[in-house]
């Protein structure tokens, strides 16, 4: 501590208040000793984001806003996990927990607000509680592997965002909201009810209007049920109370400091009773309003630090405030008096089936409030004109249209990045203007979303504005930043893109190599490793039945149907449908494993067995011995079908998973595609198959199943897009039929179907897919066309083109210098995956280029 600085002590470690910090140390870093106390043992998180931690879409660490390096590097002393009990105000000197103490020149209360728990019998239960911080959410997520039925209390944002939570974590999940339509306060009732409909079909259940009269208890004293008014019960393992907030100010009450709906702070953010006293976010109430948004506390952190920093400039007035949201996946936008009333009008449109809503509010030629359900990209004009008033005579037949087919902005056809002027707000929960950002990317060098969000915190809180982020990213740094990649040549052998390759294969029915090579004036006459496999692979998925395959251009794993190790040996993978297995399987393949001296038998991540160092020589007895179908473990091409044992077995199970895993597996095992593909079959939003990372997901729903896609459990794992809700099994097969189709025709060889997904869209997937049943249909056609023959290579080996002659040991080689030379080309192969140039490696034995 500093004997020539001011000590200043902050109570609470939330957004609001080390938002204030970080304004502070940008304009007076050497004024202040500064000690923080929170009451949570973690650093500064971002609260916005504990659904998608309780939806297990991010982790804590994900969404910690301030590293514990951050207070380091400032030299902050914080105190985690050691709430303040006392504030003595005569003394200047905050108490915590423990005894500690702490004196201070200045103090910043920002203790935040707590949940309301609902004064009813029951309320001290285990198994209740609020919905607030990260031990609230871990709370609910253990309580989510133990126990069935959950009832969250609060039709709000952050009940709608608990319920979605759990019932992704598979439990039976019922919303009480006593009134009328959810989110009355940022929804109208047109809106609402779209919502509830949109989140019932997703196997939500509501029930509306409803008044909790009591909580019920076991003889262990944990909750077991919901007891309404008039009697009727409704079971519950967990009840989350989600029915709004109120501001923390037992602590400054204590101190003596006068609160009335909060902490009653000026405009200068100091407490009306002690001027050294200061008060920011949920727990502050500012001409008798106390906000719960993110951006009116940033506001106010920004004026508190500047009279902190003893500028003594600038007034915190008060926020007009709108709200977008995105719940469930629903974008949501509204601001100022978007209910109407006496004197005003409204223009309307509404297209449920298409899930859009759009309510405009005009009062004396102004627009005075907005509501939109589905489409928000046009929040922030409708709040620009809001705020600022402006007459809308002239613009009001296109107005309900947005902003880019007003004729007099005169930037139609352009983005609305570009429509924006430096001044227009792009970050709401930020504060942050088009300007500001321009002026970084600008300064700074910024390229990438990520440094945009470090440089300026546009987009780092609700994450609403990062489309409009990235367009500004691009038309400030043009052709520095893309949101598709730049056009790249297959290889060194030509200057052709994979997607100019695809294009030209089918628009000149191309079905041999050789044309492709002459046709697209390839520089090398035959290729190499790199195009070969790529160019292969595009004229048997365009021209199937057309076009041959050809296994010389085909990577040793997949011309010997096994994946090479690194000590040269094999594993093998025998398909098992859905993951189900017999007793009868299970012996031949146990007798192979003695037979062949197989040294490793390893169960998978996806719920096959592994054989693993059969020697190459072993591999044609090994597939006979065993019997059973190509796992096609060593191909771009559908892998496994992890299931669960679902409704058939599991008392959670609302759909038969099993089942419906081995009939997708039976009707696409044979598919070759850009590159390895896992689906995966859960029988109950429990999800004990991980379909939430798979390329395909199916999750059993209690009015059917929930499909999702794009999902990767690798390197970096990506969560899948929900795509649809489906009713029967028939249309599982044929949506999941007709996505590999398109991902076939589009994809580009080695391209995951996440980076498929997110280079073409998941707009134009739901175009192609759901919202053309003819297109869809004829891509499921299609597919079982290309499949419908194909050989099963360990049993059809004259049909599938294996040459047999690849698992010879080479005449005077003993099989240990064999298992050795293979094991030299499964380096060489190392090196070319590693970047090494595919053409320099020396020819080779049949069946073992490339």
């Amino acid at each position: 501590m500093s004997p020539t600085r001011m000590k200043l002590v902050m109570v609470g470690n939330g957004m609001a208040g080390v938002r204030t910090l970080e304004e502070l140390l940008k304009i007076a870093p050497d004024l202040y000793d500064i000690t923080v106390f929170g009451a949570e043992p973690h650093p500064n998180y971002n609260r916005i984001l504990l659904s998608p931690v309780l939806a297990g879409e991010q982790t804590l660490d994900e969404i910690v806003l301030n590293p514990l390096s951050w207070y380091e590097g400032h030299g902050i002393r914080l105190h985690l996990g050691n709430a303040v009990t006392r504030i003595d105000r005569v003394r200047r000197v905050v108490v915590a927990a423990d005894g500690t103490e702490a004196g201070y020149d200045r103090l910043l209360i920002a203790t935040g607000s707590t949940p309301f728990i609902l004064p009813v019998p029951g309320k001290d239960l285990d198994g209740v509680i609020g919905y607030r911080d990260i031990t609230d959410t871990n709370t609910m997520i253990e309580a989510a592997t133990r126990y069935r039925h959950a009832v969250v209390i609060g039709g709000g944002l952050l009940g709608l965002e608990a319920a979605n939570g759990l019932m992704l974590r598979g439990m039976r999940v019922t919303v009480v909201h006593i009134g009328d339509w959810l989110m009355e306060r940022q929804l109208d009732d047109q809106a609402g009810d779209l919502l509830r409909k949109s989140l019932q079909d997703r196997g939500l259940r509501f029930r509306m209007g409803a008044q909790t009269e009591a909580l019920i208890g076991d003889r262990d004293g944990r909750v077991m049920a919901v007891r309404f008014k008039g009697g009727e019960e409704i079971p519950a393992d967990l009840v989350v109370m989600a029915a709004g907030i109120r501001p923390a100010t037992a602590l400054a009450e204590s101190a003596g400091l006068h609160c009335q709906r909060g902490i009653v702070v000026t405009d200068t953010l100091q407490t009306v009773t002690d001027p050294r006293v200061y008060a920011v976010g949920e727990c502050a109430a500012h001409r008798g309003i106390a906000y719960g948004l993110v951006a009116p506390l940033f506001e106010q952190g920004k004026v508190c630090a500047n009279h902190l920093a003893q500028f003594g400039i600038g007034r915190y007035l008060g926020s007009q405030t709108s709200t977008k949201l995105k719940v469930t996946g629903i974008d949501l936008f509204s601001a100022g008096d978007f209910m109407g009333g006496d004197g005003t009008e409204e223009i309307v449109m509404s297209d449920p089936f298409a899930g859009v809503y759009k309510k405009l509010v005009i009062q004396d030629d102004r627009l005075v409030g907005a509501c939109l359900y589905g489409d928000t990209v046009d929040g922030g004009w409708y709040f620009k004109l809001l705020r600022e008033g402006r007459r809308i005579a002239d613009i009001r037949d296109k107005l309900m249209f947005g902003e880019s087919n007003i004729g007099d902005v005169g930037h139609q056809g352009q983005s609305r990045a570009a429509a924006m002027a430096d001044g227009d707000e792009v970050c709401g929960c930020n504060g942050v203007t088009k300007g500001a950002i321009c002026k970084a990317i600008k300064d700074k060098g910024l390229f990438t979303l990520e440094e945009v969000r470090k440089h300026t915190k546009a987009s780092a809180s609700c994450g609403s504005c990062t489309g409009l982020v990235e367009q500004l990213l691009m038309f400030t740094a043009g052709g520095d930043y893309s949101s598709t990649p730049k056009k790249k040549a297959i290889c060194a052998c030509t200057e052709h893109s994979h997607q100019d390759v695809r294009d030209a294969i089918v628009a000149q029915r191309l079905v041999r190599m050789a044309d492709v090579f002459k046709r697209l004036d390839w520089r090398t006459p035959d290729g190499c490793a790199t195009c070969r496999p790529a160019l292969n692979y595009y004229l048997i998925s365009s021209w199937p039945k057309e076009a041959v395959d050809d296994p010389q251009s085909r990577f040793i794993n997949e011309r010997s149907h096994a994946n090479i190790q690194k000590d040269g040996t094999y594993s093998v993978i025998p398909r098992m449908w859905g993951g189900e297995t017999t007793a009868d399987e299970l012996r031949r393949i146990a007798d192979a494993v003695d037979k062949y001296k197989i040294p490793t038998v390893k169960v998978t991540g996806g719920q096959r067995i592994d054989l693993l160092g059969v020697r190459k020589e072993d591999l044609v007895h090994v597939w006979k011995d065993i019997g059973m179908p190509s796992g096609h473990a060593y191909a771009k091409a559908l892998r496994t079908v992890k299931t669960c044992v679902g409704s058939e077995w599991c008392r959670m199970g609302t759909q038969d998973s099993t089942q419906m895993g081995k009939d997708l597996e039976r009707a696409m095992w044979r598919m070759y595609a850009p590159h390895k593909v896992k689906f995966a079959v859960s029988g109950c939003p429990r999800n004990c198959a991980e379909a939430g990372i798979k390329d395909v997901g199916i999750i059993g729903v209690d009015s059917g199943w929930e499909m999702y896609v794009a999902g990767n459990g690798g390197i970096k794992t990506e969560v899948a897009h929900f795509l649809v809700k489906l009713k029967t099994a028939r249309e599982v097969l044929e949506y999941t039929g007709a996505f590999m189709q398109l991902y076939r025709k589009e994809g580009w060889y080695l391209e995951r179907t996440v980076h498929y997904v997110s280079r073409v869209g998941l707009d134009h997937v739901k175009r192609r897919i759901l919202d053309d049943a003819a297109g869809r249909q004829a891509l499921w056609a299609e597919l079982q066309h290309a499949l419908d023959g194909e050989p099963d290579p360990w049993f059809e080996f004259a049909k599938a083109q294996v040459d047999l002659r690849q698992f010879e040991p080479v005449a005077g080689m003993t099989a240990s210098a064999a298992t050795t030379a293979t094991a030299a080309v499964a380096s060489t192969l190392a090196a070319t995956a590693a970047g090494a140039d595919a053409r320099s490696i020396p020819a080779a034995p049949v069946g073992d280029t490339f």
